[in-house]
């Protein structure tokens, strides 16, 4: 899935720079979703870790 947040944001910027507004929306739209995305996962499996240190020591 990291993959296709960076090719997202290759076209977001391929098309930015070609003046495509409409396609450089949306591309930017669903990279930062994926951003979103994979940051709220990261933040979930961060307490999951923390927790079970604990319960560890």
């Amino acid at each position: 899935m990291l993959k296709w947040a960076l090719i997202f944001l290759v076209i977001s910027i391929v098309a930015g720079v070609f003046g495509f507004t409409g396609v450089s929306a949306v591309a930017g739209r669903i990279a930062r979703l994926l951003f979103a995305l994979f940051l709220a996962i990261f933040l979930v499996l961060l307490v999951l870790a923390l927790m079970a240190g604990e319960a560890l020591f």
